[in-house]
């Protein structure tokens, strides 16, 4: 079941913060500090530090489907840290923070990462984090996301009323890679007539359409797209123009026949929608 839940992360300093987290879910992913925030006092700063992360490039998000976005990581500690202890959690996250959210929003995994010693000290960490579009994201956190790993340990305190923060260990830190969450975007083309004789004019009609994460619904927006054209026989389209789509996403154009092929048209995307190619529409020239 998921739930919502707001994880306490510590700086080096150890200035204690909130992290909102939009989506915590089930196996206790994210809820771990959740209590203890209400408590005086501070967690102590674990020997722990986080490098060598990995992340994809961009991930695109539609409307409904969940997306798994796999990271791994190197987690280094002091040796006294029993890394396979159950109430030893490490947990990559994604957070969001522009001048359109400052506040920021922050993405976890729906659980933590498994973390394999290769020595005493060191561990390599495989792990996801997870994307609900249905109640976790907003159009303006569209494009780049910056992240980030926390580690905890609850020695004995995750199951009392008032647990002792103070007893709890906890390791936060940021920057550590960069990803791209854009909103997934489709596009149509249609080409008429068929069939043609050479010279004449064939009309392209399509449509630019893309995810709003807010309604669940995909909507047709204002943007620039490529014609073009792979003749019959070839793999490779060629760029003919560029076609301007109107306020719903509406595109048209024409374009004088020479051989047949096919049509499509090709969007570029930009850091917060996905790129995506039309498919293509066969015309035939007599």
């Amino acid at each position: 079941m998921r739930i919502r839940a707001t994880v306490a992360a510590v700086s080096g300093a150890l200035a204690l913060s909130a992290l909102a987290v939009p989506a915590a879910h089930a196996d206790g992913q994210a809820s771990a500090l959740g209590a203890a925030v209400t408590t005086s006092g501070l967690p102590y700063e674990m020997d722990v530090t986080f490098s060598d992360f990995k992340i994809g490039t961009a991930y695109k998000v539609g409307t409904t489907k969940h997306v798994a976005m796999p990271v791994s990581f190197t987690l280094t500690h002091a040796e006294d840290i029993n890394i396979p202890a159950s109430d030893f959690k490490a947990s990559p996250y994604l957070y969001s923070i522009s001048t359109d959210n400052p506040t920021g929003s922050t993405l976890f995994g729906d659980k933590p990462a498994t973390c394999t010693a290769t020595s005493s000290t060191v561990a390599t960490c495989k792990g996801n984090v997870d994307v609900h579009p249905d109640f976790q994201l907003s159009n303006r956190t569209a494009g780049r996301w910056k992240a980030g790993v926390m580690a905890y340990k609850w020695n004995g305190q995750q199951n009392k009323i008032t647990p002792d923060i103070t007893k709890v260990g906890f390791a936060n830190q940021y920057e550590l890679g960069m990803t791209q969450i854009q909103r997934n975007s489709s596009l149509t083309a249609v080409a008429t007539p068929k069939s043609v004789k050479k010279g004449a004019t064939v009309t392209v009609k399509g449509k630019l359409s893309r995810a709003n994460w807010e309604d669940h619904k995909y909507h047709g927006y204002s943007g620039r797209v490529w014609l073009e054209f792979r003749k019959k026989g070839s793999n490779t389209y060629t760029r003919i123009k560029t076609v301007a789509s109107d306020n719903t996403g509406n595109l048209k154009t024409t374009v004088k026949a020479s051989r047949s092929g096919h049509y499509r048209f090709s969007y570029g995307g930009t850091s917060g929608t996905s790129a995506v190619n039309a498919t293509g529409a066969y015309v035939a020239v007599k």
